[in-house]
């Protein structure tokens, strides 16, 4: 038996998607600028598809903007500060690479951040960011669900405390997105990251909210496309996936993490549960061992877990010792993360499999 419990790194394609896209591949393949029927034909796949995540995100669909995922969109959305007044940017230390190293990369240009510690069960407190916001606070930049403990940050709580500032809010909602209930018309945001490869739709695409009437900079110039902001003939196949994955979504159900978590606690005492709210992501630490060893054990036996972000590469979580855990909690950490084609027999085999990881391991110390 295998299980996949990485779906915070990445899900895999859903059949809606995969078809959606190879019909876009043998079809609709014209370029949607052309003129011609067929162009015409694939920049209607184009717009048909934007409104279906419009709709899903509560936005319109000249609110959305196409671009190649997470990353791309969360380096965009920050560098809608370089259009306002102000050299100053508040974010927090627990937030996904994509935003930390773009920011890291802005203050060696003279810009001055501030990163908001969360407390040490994960949490971020929307009283201290509005806190650090000051008059020349251009932009304010908090994630809605953390990508390796599960947190759920108070977004619409900032927005609320901040509404008299000058500053632009950015949330990276990459984890929330189809996952917890997230509507740009209520949460206040000015600017919102979301992915396709994180809910079932293939990689490469993903989007980037953008309010009516804020004001952001053209990340790519050329031909025009996505109405000017980010030229570039448009990924037709990955768009249309994109829309195909939305549109199928169903959220993971909520017992698959809640089970893991009851079982342990009575055949893994041992076992920490650090950090969570969201019900795709559990991270857990067995203090004693190190996250590889743990990894390397559950992989041979066809469980495919994380430690923390795919994208550290191997690195010691930022957002754990941010949370100022014990460094024995944070070398033995793992990441268990679920979709909503996680089985219960996936959840049971992972736990027999990490209780004899324990057993054998824990002997060897």
């Amino acid at each position: 038996m295998t299980a996949y419990l990485d779906n915070a790194a990445t899900t895999r394609v859903r059949p809606e998607a995969a078809e959606a896209v190879m019909r876009a591949m043998t079809e609709t393949y014209a370029n949607p600028s052309s003129l011609h029927t067929a162009g015409l034909d694939a920049h209607d796949l184009v717009e048909s598809s934007r409104s279906v995540i419009a709709s899903a995100l509560g936005a319109q669909p000249g609110e959305i903007y196409f671009v190649s995922g997470g990353t791309e969109a969360d380096n965009w959305a920050l560098s809608a500060a370089y259009s306002r007044r102000g050299r100053h940017i508040v974010s927090t230390a627990v937030e996904h690479e994509a935003v930390l190293e773009k920011l890291k990369a802005m203050s060696g240009q003279g810009w001055e951040i501030t990163l908001v510690a969360p407390e040490k069960d994960g949490s971020i407190s929307a009283e201290k960011v509005a806190a650090a916001v000051r008059e020349d606070t251009a932009l304010v930049s908090v994630m809605t669900v953390n990508n390796e403990t599960g947190n759920i940050y108070p977004v619409a709580e900032i927005a609320r405390l901040i509404k008299g500032s000058r500053a632009l809010l950015h949330t990276d909602a990459v984890q929330a997105f189809m996952k917890q209930p997230l509507r740009a018309d209520r949460l206040g945001a000015d600017l919102i990251s979301v992915s396709s490869h994180k809910i079932h739709g293939p990689k490469g695409v993903g989007a980037l909210y953008v309010k009516k009437g804020t004001n952001i900079k053209p990340l790519v110039f050329g031909g025009g496309q996505e109405r000017g902001l980010r030229s570039g003939t448009e990924n037709v196949p990955a768009i249309s996936g994109f829309a195909a994955a939305v549109k199928a979504a169903e959220k993971c159900d909520p017992a698959i993490r809640a089970g893991i978590i009851e079982r342990l606690a009575s055949t893994l005492p041992e076992a920490i549960v650090v950090g969570g709210g969201s019900d795709h992501i559990l991270c857990l630490s067995l203090p004693g061992l190190r996250s590889e060893t743990i990894m390397n054990f559950l992989s041979e036996r066809g469980v495919y877990v994380s430690r923390g972000s795919a994208c550290a590469k191997g690195r010691r979580s930022h957002v754990l010792e941010a949370m100022r855990l014990p460094p024995e909690v944070i070398d033995g950490s793992i990441r268990a993360s679920f979709s909503e084609f996680t089985t219960a027999a996936e959840a049971e085999y992972f736990c027999v499999c990490l209780e004899e990881a324990a057993q054998k391991l824990l002997k060897k110390l």
